[in-house]
């Protein structure tokens, strides 16, 4: 069945071709909306106003995208005395509820970029201090025009375009030698069969641009992948295939690099999917061997250094076995941003990562990536079929009386099945398989209980 399809991000966009550059206390804050802009064309709307959420002498960040790495980049900022100017779709959104700046605009119009690029201090309009993303999709030609104004993005769209364009990723990664499944793009039918001729038919068919948890992801067999192919270039979603993996199972290592060049890597961890999704994230990876994992690490610091990447970077891999059955990795995705493999930070490291990106986006030193616990589990909190009749704040409660030590992330979110709508991470102290399992069973029981409000192991509490 074919996944819905999506416009590609950044199809509709405006505004490319404006001339405007920061002018300082002269420039009034007005702009003209683009026919396409979420914002009516009228001063109120599009003057920057001045905000007390800003303190005097103090950073300011425009974080691009309104959901829960948005949101927790927030709560970092804080904590460093940082703010944050927010360009959001809604003011009910994740990021918006915690947020005192908030811009509604539309990430793929320029116009609406700019104005959040900008804040009103001290009586006159400057650039903020720096733009980050809680997504990859923002048109990598606004990026340019942005950067063209004096705006400070980080990561820059030489980088960030490595995480829009599957195929272009590919290409880079391949051509700074890291370890990459055999790809092609695919432009026409006779294109994805000569490549499946080439894979014995093992075929992983991605769309190019805008996939994520498990979208834009297909495992045609071959009788399918005519039709499959056929459909999808006719929707023009553009596609490229790579060799469909023998996964053992998946890894995530992950980094921070400043835009001077520090950089620090967390341990590597174990990814769980299911149905395309993120469902839990041990660190660091059990049983994974000292070389591997000091390769998966430096991988990591590699594909930052070569790509240019500023602020967090995730590797997502595949563990897989060579033809002597020895374990390899091979790169699966990149993500520019915080990463659902590095919740696990926010309890468990020195240094989680959403203080660590908002420290590395304004060339900061970068924080110390020790675990603090032997193991850390996150499980993700995916919404159920049915919104169970216990109120949250009580499947919390119950949570903390069975399991005080567990931490309990919210997004703020409506309930809809399958949605991501927090995550518990539980610490442990047993390294050994044994500990890890139980740590392992605490963090799946607490998580599924603020799932279903039913805990699943027959617990019942006295």
């Amino acid at each position: 069945m074919l996944a819905p399809h999506r416009p590609r991000h950044g199809q509709t966009a405006a505004g490319v071709g404006a001339s405007w550059r920061w002018s300082g206390a002269a420039y009034d804050g007005r702009v003209t909306s683009p026919e396409n802009s979420t914002a009516p064309d009228h001063p109120e709307r599009a003057a920057v106003p001045a905000n007390p959420a800003h303190a005097p002498g103090m950073p300011v960040v425009t974080v691009i995208g309104d959901g829960q790495l948005a949101r927790m980049m927030q709560t970092a900022a804080i904590e460093l005395g940082q703010s944050v100017r927010l360009l959001a779709g809604a003011k009910d959104s994740s990021a918006a509820q915690v947020s005192a700046d908030v811009e509604i605009g539309d990430y793929r119009n320029l116009e609406d970029l700019r104005r959040s690029a900008r804040v009103r201090a001290g009586g006159t309009i400057r650039p903020v201090n720096a733009m980050t993303f809680d997504h990859e999709h923002v048109p990598t030609e606004h990026l340019r025009a942005l950067q063209a104004d004096g705006v400070s993005v980080q990561p820059g769209p030489d980088a960030l375009v490595n995480a829009q364009d599957k195929l272009v990723m590919r290409n880079r990664l391949r051509g700074i030698g890291a370890p990459v499944p055999p790809f092609a793009p695919i432009g026409s039918v006779d294109e994805a069969l000569a490549f499946a001729d080439s894979v014995d038919d093992q075929v992983c068919l991605k769309a190019r641009r805008g996939g994520y948890d498990g979208h834009g992801v297909w495992f045609p067999a071959r009788a399918e992948l005519p039709g499959l192919v056929e459909k999808l270039l006719a929707d023009d979603v553009p596609l490229m295939a790579e060799k469909k993996v023998a996964l053992s199972r998946e890894l995530s290592a992950m980094c921070a690099r400043t835009p001077s060049g520090q950089v620090a890597a967390w341990p590597v961890v174990e990814s769980v999917q299911r149905d395309g999704i993120c469902v839990e994230a041990v660190a660091p990876a059990p049983g994974l061997s000292a070389e591997l994992e000091r390769a998966a690490r430096e991988l990591s610091i590699r594909v930052a250094e070569e790509l240019g990447v500023t602020g967090v970077l995730a590797v997502e891999l595949f563990e897989t076995r060579d033809a002597d059955g020895n374990p390899e990795i091979f790169v699966n995705e990149l993500a520019m941003r915080p990463h659902n493999t590095g919740h696990w930070t926010q309890d468990g490291s020195a240094t989680d990562q959403f203080e660590q990106h908002m420290r590395a986006i304004l060339d900061y030193p970068l924080g110390d990536v020790t675990p603090v616990a032997a193991v850390t589990v996150m499980a993700n909190t995916l919404g159920a079929a049915e919104d169970p009749e216990l109120p949250v704040a009580e499947r919390f409660s119950a949570v903390w009386r069975r399991f005080p030590h567990a931490k309990i992330h919210w997004y703020g979110k409506d309930h809809r099945a399958g949605r991501k709508l927090g995550h518990v991470n539980v610490t442990g102290h047993d390294a050994s398989p044994e500990g890890i399992a139980a740590t392992r069973r605490e963090a799946d029981l607490a998580a599924r209980f603020i799932v279903d409000a039913v805990w699943a192991d027959g617990y019942v509490a006295k």
